[in-house]
């Protein structure tokens, strides 16, 4: 189910938290949202969850608005905000009952919905417990099985995986990924490597405007220009190596590696591909080739060049 965001604006007071966005997700996508803080994500999403009243624009859930259709939007959404907000003297049965029943499903349907979450979830040693018994990676799966309850298309998630250890965050990216083949999926979060990892596209917005929209792979080409290859060449005079990488009509400077005598750093020209080249040169020159690997940006270089 598509979820349309168009002008979306919001003011707290004289504060304009979001600015003017337009975006859209579509069915099966899980879109990573990076920004700053204070940049406007969790704006976006309450707003898409009908949990804020936007100042201006539409938002569409589906062939629902928000703003005309709230209920009807909030049964087909999911929504785990970023403090998991829990009844922690309830056992987790208790509680994704009754969740269940807030959501009005119905009595007959509730045991297999409980149950399916429990599987999905991974809390089957964990559903008699007591919540504020629960590590908190189980805090965070019954938050997910609660935003799941009602089987919704669309799922919201703030900063999911927040005070996680590593192997908490493996388990609730590879459940993400499992949920994210079948529903839409709009995750916010501040650990750059999760989001590349379990996102198949990023929206970054800072001072509430988009300021990149696309895969991590697009947005690392984007920002990066030029094509930047690291070379080695073994048994070579460095000055001559210079020097004649320097001539190529695809290369527009070649640098070297600190440390290191016979590896070097070669820009291309913008818009060309200089590594046939640079393998050709060395062919000719009978230069001992023994690396030659493309340096990608990495998405923490783009996500600061972005939003400085």
């Amino acid at each position: 189910m598509n979820v349309i965001v168009k002008n979306l604006t919001k003011y707290y007071g004289q504060q304009r938290a979001v600015d003017n966005l337009t975006f859209e997700v579509k069915t099966g996508e899980i879109l990573g949202f990076l920004g700053p803080n204070g940049a406007g994500k969790t704006t976006t999403m309450k707003a898409i969850a009908g949990y804020i009243t936007p100042t201006s624009g539409t938002i569409t859930v589906g062939k629902y608005s928000v703003a005309d259709n709230p209920s009807k939007v909030k049964q087909l959404i999911g929504y785990l905000p970023e403090h998991n907000p829990l009844y922690t003297d309830m056992t987790v049965i208790d509680y994704l009952r009754y969740m269940a029943q807030l959501q009005l499903i119905r009595a007959n349907k509730i045991n297999d919905r409980i149950l399916e979450m429990v599987n999905v979830c991974g809390l089957e040693g964990e559903k008699h417990k007591r919540i504020g018994e629960l590590s908190k990676g189980y805090r965070q799966r019954v938050g997910l099985a609660q935003a799941l309850i009602h089987d919704p298309q669309v799922l919201i998630l703030d900063e999911p995986t927040t005070g996680l250890d590593p192997n908490q965050i493996v388990e609730i990216r590879e459940l993400i990924r499992r949920i994210g083949r079948e529903k839409t999926i709009i995750l916010s979060s501040h650990i750059l490597a999760e989001v590349e990892a379990t996102c198949n596209r990023i929206l970054i917005i800072n001072k509430g405007h988009i300021v990149a929209d696309g895969t991590a792979e697009q947005l690392r080409r984007a920002e990066q220009g030029a094509e930047l290859v690291k070379i080695t060449i073994e048994d070579a005079d460095r000055d001559l190596v210079i020097n004649t990488l320097r001539q190529v009509e695809t290369i527009d400077f070649v640098d070297t590696v600190k440390g290191k005598d016979d590896s070097f750093e070669v820009h291309g020209m913008p818009g060309t591909s200089c590594r046939r080249d640079i393998y050709t040169t060395c062919v000719e020159n009978g230069w001992l080739l023994t690396e030659l690997t493309p340096v990608e940006t990495k998405l923490e270089d783009v996500f600061r060049e972005l939003t400085k």
